[in-house]
């Protein structure tokens, strides 16, 4: 028997009201904002994420799903949004239109990890981006967008992180002296933090084992070797913040997993730890269109992931609006009443009124019971005698009381209940 490939799921019926509800609320909040939804395509040439991402990470070392296509040329599944954003903003010319441009996207992402609560290899994604502007302003909207998120889909106890990270111009000093101050500890490393010391040295920052976190408390912090540029984007940020009333704390470990972070890092988690804990994560990214071959262009964002934030949902028992159910199911006795409910229900369905019926012959029984399991408001049981009549028996299954209604009435007296 076949089965969802692992680390994958399907995402059933009984599951689609969160997934409907967090796009609505996405939606809202991209108009909210000023952002307009953007869609590229599921897979690029993979030099893009070697490009942006970094060769020395764990997404392009271990978790890319590659593939030569029938022309020989290599491309990857997005393992993340941004840089097909980025992409996409420098090749339709997105420079020449009013600063920042601000695009957001729902999308699938795609990583070859360890299944665990929280994490898959096919996962889904909110992001937000906005590029084109420097401003610590900026920075500090799109965190409060982050959190103001999260406030609309009702989640609480929840913690947002902040650090600066420097640019260009701050931070090899900084790694220089990360580095000498790990390289005194290196028998105590893990097998990922002894490659990543020299060839990634951010990334000893993101190490989860209790060992090499341990490490951390006495390591060089970012934020005490920024230049001064980024000290004033920072303090900058931080004024912002407490202006718009965040509850923010700086943690000084906070690096993210992609190299083209500059300055501004955030991720915003619940207290209570549920697997993978982040639910949003992002921050500035200012080199990352110019390392593509765009002119120096300031950027920021953040991406949250859709799995985890249900996790969370189901967890703080929130309450999620239902979809509707279709209004009425319509119940037949005998061959003629069929041909009479088939043309009710293509009359119902233009007038929009969303209509169910069996195909097959059941007793009344059978199709009351399965009309009741439908969550349909009504059901309209239409039988050989009623054809000739021309009514039908409009039952209202919540107080289980009926009336005649004639045919030709019957999308009128629908329509009034729906109102």
């Amino acid at each position: 028997m076949f089965q969802a490939p692992r680390g994958t799921q399907d995402i059933l019926p009984e599951d689609q009201p969160y997934w409907s509800f967090l796009k609505e609320k996405a939606e809202e909040l991209a108009r909210l904002y000023g952002y307009e939804r953007i869609d590229t395509p599921v897979f690029e040439v993979a030099g893009l994420f070697v490009r942006t991402v970094g060769s020395g990470t764990d997404i392009v070392e271990k978790e890319t799903y590659s593939f030569n296509d029938r022309s020989g040329d290599q491309m990857t599944l997005r393992p993340e949004g941004t840089a097909s954003v980025c992409r996409a903003y420098i090749e339709h010319g997105m420079a020449s239109c009013p600063q920042p441009v601000k695009l957001f996207y729902h999308a699938p992402i795609f990583r070859y990890e360890r299944p665990q609560a929280g994490r898959y290899r096919q996962h889904h994604q909110f992001g937000f981006e906005a590029i084109g502007d420097g401003d610590a302003v900026l920075d500090a909207e799109l965190i409060d967008m982050a959190w103001r998120f999260f406030a609309l889909l009702g989640l609480r106890n929840l913690t947002l992180q902040i650090n600066s990270i420097g640019c260009h111009k701050c931070r090899p000093a900084y790694l220089a002296r990360l580095k000498e101050y790990y390289a005194g500890y290196k028998a105590e490393l893990c097998g990922d933090c002894k490659v990543r010391l020299d060839k990634n040295t951010l990334r000893l920052l993101d190490c989860k084992k209790s060992a090499c976190r341990s490490l951390m408390i006495g390591a060089p912090r970012s934020v005490e070797n920024l230049c001064q540029e980024c000290e004033e984007h920072f303090e900058q940020l931080k004024s912002h913040l407490l202006t718009l009333h965040l509850p923010f704390e700086i943690n000084s470990s906070l690096v993210r997993g992609l190299d083209y972070y500059t300055k501004t890092v955030f991720e915003i988690q619940p207290e209570e730890k549920l697997g993978q804990s982040t639910i949003a994560g992002g921050g500035r990214y200012d080199g990352l269109l110019e390392e593509l071959g765009a002119k120096p262009t300031p950027a920021v964002g953040f991406a949250a992931g859709i799995e985890r934030i249900i996790i969370n949902l189901k967890k703080q028992e929130i309450v999620i609006p239902e979809v509707p159910k279709p209004l009425v199911f319509i119940v037949w006795m005998g061959n003629i009443a069929r041909q009479a409910a088939v043309k009710v229900s293509g009359q119902l369905r233009s007038h929009g009124i969303a209509t169910m019926m069996t195909y097959t012959p059941r007793s009344l029984k059978a199709q009351l019971r399965q009309a009741d399991g439908s969550g349909c408001h009504y059901v309209a049981i239409i039988g050989d005698e009623e054809v000739v009549q021309k009514v039908v028996m409009l039952r209202d299954m919540r107080t289980a009381r009926q009336e005649p209604v004639a045919l030709d009435m019957l999308i009128e007296r629908l329509q009034q209940k729906i109102h």
